[in-house]
């Protein structure tokens, strides 16, 4: 139930490849999102400093910039109204000040990691 809502009240703001009813996830596309120099990714770190977690992000591989969404069932209506409400606002920041999406996280201990870096040099255990 959760991701249909999700899905429905996006849907208006996000591209969504797949309109048919989903069951647990359903996946965005932030392609239209390229023309103003956001990628995916950029929304992705932009929700943590909303206070959400990153969703799965560029799978399944065939949708273009895809986010893929999965709510869980425990989440209340109140907590889906707020993640629509960042998506919206990360929307409107992608458009209007590309740059603050750049730059994110802003909030979190950790800014923007390096990715690749990090793939590369694998770190298990947490040390000082």
């Amino acid at each position: 139930i959760n991701a249909n809502y999700l899905r429905v009240k996006l849907q208006e703001h996000y591209d969504l490849p797949y309109k048919s009813i989903c069951m647990h996830e359903f996946v965005l596309s932030g392609k239209f999102l390229k023309k103003y120099g956001v990628r995916t990714l950029d929304v992705a770190k932009r929700l943590l400093d909303y206070g959400f977690h990153a969703p799965t992000i560029y799978f399944p591989l065939i949708v273009p910039e895809a986010l893929m969404i999965e709510p869980t069932e425990t989440e209340s209506k109140e907590t889906l109204d707020a993640f629509v409400e960042a998506m919206t606002k990360i929307k409107e920041e992608a458009i209007n000040n590309p740059d603050i999406l750049h730059g994110a996280p802003h909030n979190t201990p950790v800014r923007r990691l390096n990715e690749a870096l990090a793939a590369k040099q694998l770190k298990v255990k947490w040390s000082k």
